[in-house]
């Protein structure tokens, strides 16, 4: 009967992750600047157009995050961009 190996030491590799997800977890939030709006449809494609002209798409990484609708045609989202173009 052959016996198993044991199984691999994960714990340096479980250091590692930690480690990195600690080192990047506040990295990722301070890299864009980010603000939430709840307006009604039309309110809320007028202020993303206010953002993409101030804020060209190409230079500031400038996009709709994410968006929901409730009730009432109120649009709850939040804009995404880069605080300064190189």
């Amino acid at each position: 009967m052959m016996k198993r190996p044991s199984p691999p030491d994960f714990n340096g590799l479980k250091k590692r992750i930690a480690d990195h997800r600690a080192i990047t977890s506040g990295r990722a939030s301070s890299q864009f600047v980010r603000e939430t709006y709840c307006l009604t449809r039309e309110e809320a494609r007028a202020k993303a157009r206010e953002w993409f002209d101030a804020f060209p798409k190409a230079a500031y990484w400038t996009e709709v995050e994410s968006w929901r609708q409730l009730e009432g045609d109120q649009i709850e989202f939040t804009m995404r961009r880069l605080p300064s173009a190189d």
